[in-house]
């Protein structure tokens, strides 16, 4: 895979990313070897129709990271990639192109359509998966699953069969989350709740005989923000402690318009503070109302079509209105006939089918369902008992509190594309699972006299992909990649999906192989923008990953923000606020620097804000390892790879400081802080490695007197270094790391093909060394501090000055066999040494330990400098001194104040007594000096 670079031409990601991942692919080495401990992750099946978003690539990054170490730490490494057919999606998308044609769906039939969905698919259905490769997903390609395969299929129908069998599946009446515009049930997780503004009407309900006896008016009042409903009323309630209606519990309404009767209830569910305190029970329509509806044993009316029209079972006159008409048509009849009392302006929670955008309906259908609770039982003591773990462990409370109440699992959808219930049913209403026609004809002994037809409902996406992590390692056949890979070693995801996906695997993979799906679940926090808002369409505040490493127009990025808003209002608020973020568009970055950004902000907490600058940082960071890869090529081009004990100390420093980043890279990515692994990279290659060690290496190589032998050490240093920071970063930064690697190892014999199957770092004890450390810490901060004076005092980079150097004995013994370093790098002559009894000259003054550093001063004009600085510096430090001696003086505040408040004010006055003596003395020092020169 050797590539050859210019590295003196600047760092280019476009540049440097093409064609890397093809030879990747092309050579197989994603996929896993035939020998080592085996570790593997089942990827979150993204929808087919979908594209990235920020929050995959924050998932993709941190899943192809532990890929990619655990592969170079050689394990058998398996990434297993697929896709969900997203039942609901992808019948959105074909039919709305079917209709963008001029063809009606309904008029192809369910065979056609589908025929379509795979001509669709075949076309344009793997746009992620080539999103995939451009954020360099190092996923298992050649094991590759579609969940509406022929396998994969089969193992459904196969999981259906088993449950119903165990009468763990059947065919239940239930109230469910209803989409009039896709006719089909959803679950709750694609349904949105939107804030609008509505109305609560107030209603007069007619007392029957039986109440009108025991009270003063004739009417109860009852207050909804749904008034077209009311035809599926069969109770009104009131809370049982609410005194104003205790007498009328049991006596009866009479329903306005239609005329029914309507029992008068109580319920603790009500709130006496809602409204008039009086609550209409629709079963049919409302979830709340529906659970009233079971305890007080309340029939059920369905009012709706599978459109949301109104239907035979209400008056005749709203019969065949969308809810909405049916609405205003019955608030104008209340009006006529003075039953509404009052409307009030009213803010309002609707729900809306996240992908439709149409108002959800709850209604009453039969559908199909799992019977959970016994599933759920062993589900939850495998997570008590630790055999799977979550990241961090906080998310195990909202997994309990799911399981521990969870109800039965409505599992099939009105739709055609899917996969369709293995159910058939003859004309007499039996009822047979099978995968097949034919094989329930055998099964059950049914000639072809017998007409059989197919359950038309497909089941939910969940059921499949409930499945995922052994259906796709071949189950229900023994398969070896079954028995190798599983159970999984990690599923990475949001919280979101905890009850939807994640419970149900457990569950499911539970059933049917006895193991569990993972043996830890990492649940990352939620990608939000630089402000801390959600990124969504609707803000308008969302970041294409693919935008961010190749760069998009600030018109384009207008426009892709703006199109198919669900709140067109919404436009010209978006299209303001991307100009004045983003003015000149989003410039290409490369998949690397975003990588870097997504893995620092994966912190345990529930957000993580993206900041587009941290990107911009970190394309600076990627810039830093290309030119320190430029530098080491130039002094050192046949670096071999062995590792050479170093003599000089400060080889010997970056040396034990590797070990430490080491041994922190690998704490950091066991225990899924992945902020933590990039900052100590960054920490470390960047100013440890870049800022100190190259510029330290700068006067060694450079120096006559460095022997050949010394000098090789030092060149081998900095190549094996700048190795292990390419292999450390690399499960972060795939592709420039793999890019700098083959050009650093180019001589090196019998080497990996590629940095991603070379081996990871390991700490090496024996090249710890902490006298090492301390000396160049020492270094550090003495050549830092006269490189702050010198700035201070504005003396010329170049302009080299004297330096006094003042200490014991052993102090300067150390020093000085390090001075040619410190002169080199602080531009300054060779030192006048001073023990701790001489007086040294005047001059800027900086102390380390046991030494004193001194630049004296130049000339006259200095000193004056010098002079003006202390003596702003006395005007600013005696204020403070005055405004707390003052205070200190003041009784009041010496008699009330607590102990330690005066006790900390009377430190504080000691420092500025003794900063005040200091500054003082420095004056008078400069004022003789300037006498004198």
């Amino acid at each position: 895979m050797t590539t050859k670079l210019d590295l003196t031409q600047p760092y280019d990601a476009s540049r440097i990313e093409s064609g890397v991942y093809e030879k990747w692919e092309s050579n197989r080495f994603f996929e896993p070897t035939d020998s080592g401990d085996p570790y593997s992750i089942a990827i979150p099946p993204p929808n087919v129709t979908g594209v990235l978003h920020l929050g995959h690539a924050f998932q993709v990054t941190i899943m192809d990271a532990l890929a990619r170490y655990h592969r170079m730490n050689g394990h058998a490494t398996h990434w297993q990639m697929g896709t969900d057919h997203a039942g609901i999606s992808t019948q959105m998308v074909v039919t709305e192109q079917l209709l963008a044609k001029g063809i009606n769906p309904r008029d192809l039939g369910r065979d056609e359509f589908n025929a379509r969905v795979w001509e669709w698919k075949s076309q344009s259905g793997g746009t992620i998966c080539d999103q995939l490769r451009r954020l360099g997903a190092s996923v298992s390609w050649e094991s590759e699953r579609f969940t509406m395969d022929d396998r994969y299929v089969e193992a459904v129908k196969d999981v259906f069969i088993a449950l119903y069998a165990e009468d763990l599946i059947y065919k239940g009446t239930r109230l469910v989350n209803w989409d009039p515009k896709l006719e089909t049930a959803i679950s709750d997780l694609e349904v949105e709740t939107q804030e609008i503004d509505g109305s609560l009407w107030h209603i007069r309900y007619a007392l029957g005989d039986d109440a009108q006896t025991k009270s003063h008016e004739p009417y109860l009042i009852v207050a909804t923000t749904r008034p077209e409903t009311m035809f599926g009323d069969t109770a009104v309630a009131v809370h049982p402690d609410d005194s104003r209606y205790q007498h009328l519990i049991g006596g009866h309404v009479v329903l306005p318009i239609a005329d029914r009767r309507l029992p008068i209830i109580a319920d603790e569910h009500v709130d006496p503070e809602f409204g008039t305190g009086c609550l209409k029970i629709t079963p049919g329509h409302d979830f709340d109302d529906y659970d009233i509806g079971l305890r007080h044993n309340l029939p059920v009316i369905n009012i709706m079509t599978s459109t949301a029209r109104l239907n035979e079972n209400v008056p005749s006159d709203y019969q065949s209105l969308d809810r909405y008409d049916a609405r205003s048509k019955l608030i104008e009849a209340l009006k006529e006939k003075g039953l509404l009392t009052d409307e009030q302006p009213y803010k309002t929670q609707i729900p809306v089918g996240e992908r439709s955008n149409e108002v959800i309906e709850p209604r009453v259908t039969e559908q199909w369902f799992v019977r959970v609770e016994p599933l759920a039982k062993r589900a939850i003591e495998i997570v008590e008992n630790e055999d799977i773990v979550f990241q961090p462990k906080e998310w195990e409370n909202v997994y309990y509190s799911w399981m521990r109440n969870i109800k039965d699992w409505g599992i099939s959808r009105q739709l055609w594309w899917g996969h369709r219930i293995p159910v058939y049913y003859d004309s007499d209403g039996n009822t047979y699972a099978g995968k097949s026609e034919s094989e329930v004809r055998k099964k059950h002994r049914l000639d072809t006299s017998v007409d059989l037809r197919q359950d038309p409902d497909v089941l939910d996406t969940w059921f499949s992909s409930a499945l995922w992590t052994f259906v796709t390692l071949g189950w229900p056949e023994q398969t070896n990649n079954l028995e190798r890979f599983h159970p999984t070693n990690v599923l990475v995801t949001g919280h979101d999906i905890i009850f939807f996906w994640v419970a149900r695997m457990i569950m499911m993979t539970q059933k049917f192989t006895g193991e569990i799906p993972f043996e830890k679940v990492f649940i990352t926090g939620l990608v939000r923008d630089a402000h801390g808002q959600k990124m969504s369409k609707t803000k308008g505040n969302g970041l294409d990953p693919v935008d961010i490493i190749e760069g998009i127009s600030i018109d384009d990025l207008v426009a892709k923000r703006t199109t198919d808003l669900t709140q067109p209002r919404m436009a010209e608020k978006i299209r303001n606020q991307t100009r004045k973020d983003y003015p000149h568009g989003i410039p290409s970055y490369g998949t690397d620097s975003l990588r870097l950004t997504l893995a620092a902000i994966a912190s345990p907490s529930r957000n993580c804000n993206f900041d587009l600058k941290r990107v911009e940082g970190n394309q600076r960071f990627c810039n830093k390892l290309w030119n320190a890869t430029r530098y080491v090529l130039q002094c050192n081009s046949s670096y071999d790879g062995e590792v050479i004990d170093s003599k000089h100390v400060v080889d010997r420093w970056i040396q034990s400081r590797l070990q430490t980043l080491i041994e922190d890279c690998n704490r950091a990515i066991h225990t899924y802080r992945f902020d933590l692994y990039a900052a100590a990279i960054y920490q470390f290659a960047w100013h440890e490695y870049c800022d100190w060690y190259l510029e330290l290496t700068k006067p060694l190589l450079n120096d006559a007197d460095t022997s050949d032998e010394e000098s090789q050490y030092t060149k081998n240093t900095l190549a094996h270094v700048l190795d292990s920071i390419l292999r450390l970063t690399h499960p972060l930064m795939p592709f420039l790391t793999e890019v700098l690697w083959n050009e650093l190892t180019a001589d090196m014999i019998d080497r990996p093909a590629s940095i991603m199957i070379s081996p990871y770092p390991e700490a090496r004890d024996q090249q710890r060394d902490v006298e090492a450390e301390q000396v160049v810490e020492l270094l550090k901060q003495i050549i830092t501090g006269v490189r702050t004076v010198r700035a201070v005092r504005g003396i010329s980079p170049a302009k080299r000055v004297p330096i006094v150097i003042q200490g014991n004995e052993q102090s300067i013994d150390l020093i000085s066999r390090h001075i040619r370093l410190i002169s080199q790098l602080t531009t300054t002559e060779t030192p006048t040494w001073l023990n701790e009894a001489e007086d040294g000259p005047l001059g800027s003054v900086h102390i380390e330990g046991d030494l004193k550093v001194i630049l004296p001063f130049l000339d006259a004009h200095e000193i004056e400098i010098e002079t003006n600085r202390i003596t702003k510096e006395l005007v600013r430090n005696d204020r403070d001194l005055e405004r707390i001696q003052r205070k200190l003086e003041n009784p009041n505040f010496v008699d009330k104040a607590p102990a330690d408040i005066i006790e900390k004010d009377r430190a504080k006055h000691r420092e500025l007594m003794t900063r005040s003596g200091s500054l003082h003395r420095q004056l008078t020092a400069l004022k003789q000096s300037a006498e004198q020169v």
